[in-house]
C-alpha cells in the first residue's frame, strides 16, 4: 500500500516546489523592493543574497514538509494506511 504513495508524493513535491517559491516571492518583496539576488549577481552585498538563501532554504523546507504531513494524512484518510513510519528511529 505505501507503493501506492510514491506518484502521489512525486505529485506534492513538485507541487510544495511551485507553492515554496510563490510564498518566497511574496515574503521576499515585504522585505525588499528588489528581486531576490542571485548568488553569480556582481552588484550585490554578500549579507543579501546569503539571507535570500536563508530565507529561501526555510521557507522551501517549512512548506515541504507541511505539503508532505498534509499529503500523508490525506492518504491515510483515503486508504487507512500511513505511508511513513509510525514513531521516529531511536538513534
Amino acid at each position: 500500500m505505501k507503493l501506492l504513495y510514491r506518484p502521489f508524493g512525486i505529485v506534492l513535491g513538485i507541487a510544495a516546489g511551485f507553492l515554496s517559491r510563490s510564498i518566497f516571492n511574496w515574503v521576499w518583496s515585504k522585505l525588499d523592493d528588489e528581486e531576490p539576488p542571485g548568488a553569480t549577481v556582481e552588484e550585490t552585498s554578500w549579507p543579501k543574497v546569503v539571507a535570500a538563501a536563508a530565507l529561501q532554504g526555510a521557507v522551501f523546507q517549512a512548506v515541504r514538509a507541511a505539503v508532505n504531513r498534509s499529503g500523508a494524512a490525506g492518504f491515510r484518510y483515503l486508504t487507512g494506511v500511513w505511508p511513513g513510519e509510525k514513531r521516529p528511529d531511536r538513534a
